[in-house]
């Protein structure tokens, strides 16, 4: 049955990418208010497509910033499941636009690749999913499983309200398992089931010495530098191993299993020296780069500042100093324990004469990880290898998203990441682009993945 819906997508191919087009064009920025009616027109855009595929119940959910369009379709009926299909189609900003090569907001294709602001992250993975959607209605009439659409419009502004909307409205959006499509493979053609996702916490530490900056020479001696202060303090949280040594900082961290080491293994690695342009790769000391980065629980500096920062020498003990550090964590780490470890540490180990404030990062999230050997992970396997020719690898990711571990926490229901993007896609970047490999057999995948699900 899948070959009339594969069909209908090859005939439509041109028609489709012109409509995919038409959205990208949209200028659907969540954190510039100048572009509010431009979020106003990409989630009608959305509204629009899903009312035309046959969906029902289809509404712009109102939150305090910007709509989350939502639909149902019912029609396969009461033995058939139902998934929940999450995506975002509010974008980055584009700058700096100097450094784009065509204009972000007017697609454009060249050697292979689909350049607009959003191609890859997520319009044009969630406008897969609608047009695989209408295959299936025009040439079978209906869907082979039952579909609740969550596309929100403030995914790159931190989710804000919509924790709160699937908390509130929790029997609207209940499913029995989810789907996303806003993550990617580790290489090009080369299909990824991502089963987990790290965990994000962090804190901001200011240490404040005297209430103005002093001469050094007058001073030195007298009056404890803070930067020097907070250098002692980030050097006593991590080791030259790279291990935390943040009391309790890996209590509940769950140990790498054999079989898991051994998937990771099979990842096509990443020569991270040659795309890091570093000289040697720093892992957590007993394992390697791609088990540190994929399972491994990490402590980052991310920015620091204090005192002089211009042109030449200004001999002063500065007044303040300050560090930004966030941990990606794994299964077992609960974000508000770190950051109440982390603080403990700092104000433990902090120097006398000076004084110490910990601000804790307001957006967190916990680590999540399905067992790869799921039935709808298997299944997910299975419809990737298909499409694109090649077995499946199976990896845990470095990165984050909030929203995977909210549907967990609030639904309990097994979440499938099926992302399509690949490394060279410069997502957040300018010259955004989408392999037009992916999107063809992305929606291959997706057409053998929601079949096999009926069965």
């Amino acid at each position: 049955m899948s070959e009339q819906v594969l069909q209908y997508l090859s005939n439509n191919r041109d028609r489709l990418l012109e409509k995919l087009n038409g959205f990208l064009s949209i200028p659907s920025v969540s954190t510039d208010s100048v572009h509010n009616k431009d979020i106003k027109a990409a989630a009608e855009f959305l509204q629009t497509y899903l009312q035309d595929i046959g969906f029902e119940n289809v509404e712009q959910l109102e939150t305090k910033k910007h709509p989350l369009v939502y639909a149902e379709y019912n029609q396969a009926g009461p033995e058939a499941p139902t998934v929940l299909f999450y995506g975002h189609y509010d974008v980055q900003p584009v700058d700096p636009i100097d450094l784009w090569d065509s204009d972000p907001f007017k697609p454009e294709v060249r050697d292979g690749r689909l350049y607009a602001r959003g191609s890859s992250d997520d319009k044009g993975q969630v406008f897969m999913h609608l047009a695989v959607f209408e295959a299936f209605m025009k040439t079978e009439g209906k869907l082979p499983i039952n579909v609740k659409v969550c596309i929100e419009g403030e995914e790159e502004i931190g989710s804000e309200n919509l924790y709160d909307m699937l908390h509130e409205k929790k029997e609207l959006f209940d499913a029995d398992f989810a789907v996303i499509s806003d993550s990617g493979m580790v290489a090009k053609n080369q299909p990824t089931i991502l089963y987990g996702l790290k965990g994000f916490t962090g804190i901001e530490i200011t240490v404040n010495g005297p209430d103005h900056d002093m001469h050094s020479g007058m001073y030195g001696g007298a009056v404890r530098n803070p930067i020097m202060a907070l250098s002692h303090i980030l050097a006593s949280m991590k080791n030259t191993d790279e291990v935390v040594t943040v009391e309790g900082f890996y209590d509940g961290v769950e140990p790498l299993s054999d079989e898991e080491r051994k998937l990771i293994k099979e990842v096509p690695g990443e020569d991270y020296k040659e795309t890091a342009g570093i000289p040697e790769t720093a892992s957590e000391k007993g394992y390697t780069a791609k088990e540190h980065t994929m399972a491994r629980p990490t402590f980052e500096v991310n920015g620091i500042y204090g005192g002089y920062q211009g042109e030449g020498t200004k001999t002063i003990i500065p007044s303040s100093a300050t560090a930004k550090i966030t941990c990606r964590l794994v299964p077992g780490q609960d974000p508000d324990k770190i950051q109440s470890l982390l603080e403990e540490h700092v104000n433990k180990v902090a120097p006398s004469g000076v004084t110490v404030e910990v601000k804790k990062e307001k957006l967190s999230a916990k680590a999540y990880k399905v067992e790869p050997n799921n039935p709808l992970i298997q299944k997910a396997a299975d419809s990737y290898t298909k499409a694109f020719g090649k077995e499946t690898v199976y990896v845990r990711m470095g990165g984050s998203i909030p929203v995977v571990e909210w549907i967990e926490a609030i639904y309990q229901m097994p979440i499938v990441l099926l992302g399509f993007g690949t490394p060279d896609d410069r997502l957040h970047s300018p010259n955004e682009s989408f392999p037009l490999d992916s999107y063809d057999k992305g929606m291959e995948t997706l057409v053998y993945y929601y079949n096999s699900i009926k069965e």
